[in-house]
């Protein structure tokens, strides 16, 4: 399965508590979960992930965002960031690292505030 960032970036809002809460309904439940682990995994998110025999993530639940999540999802607030992250990104092949991705982020924020 590929990671999705924008399907990052939707739960991250979804553990926030958003309201109204995000639109998930074109992700399947197995896309959700793997990306609950990638979230945890890259120290996004305070997660208790409940894993089958095999291993695989079959149910989570999200205790909070870390400050990196934090600072990714306020980082990405901004439509105007956003777009200019998404094409940065396409421009090196679709796919970087969340660690590189809210280094980014940061970056075009500063660029927008003028700093």
């Amino acid at each position: 399965m590929k990671r999705d960032i924008d399907l990052i970036k939707l739960l991250l809002r979804e553990a926030e508590g958003e309201e109204p809460k995000p639109d998930l309904s074109g992700y399947s439940e197995p896309q959700i979960l793997y990306h609950y682990e990638l979230m945890e995994e890259a120290g996004l998110i305070v997660a208790d992930l409940v894993r089958g025999g095999s291993g695989q993530v079959v149910g989570a639940r999200i205790q909070r965002l870390t400050n990196l999540g934090h600072d990714f999802l306020d980082a990405s607030r901004s439509d105007t960031v956003w777009a200019k992250f998404k094409q940065a990104v396409g421009k090196v092949g679709g796919s970087i690292s969340i660690p590189v991705a809210v280094e980014l982020m940061k970056q075009l924020v500063k660029t927008e505030l003028g700093l």
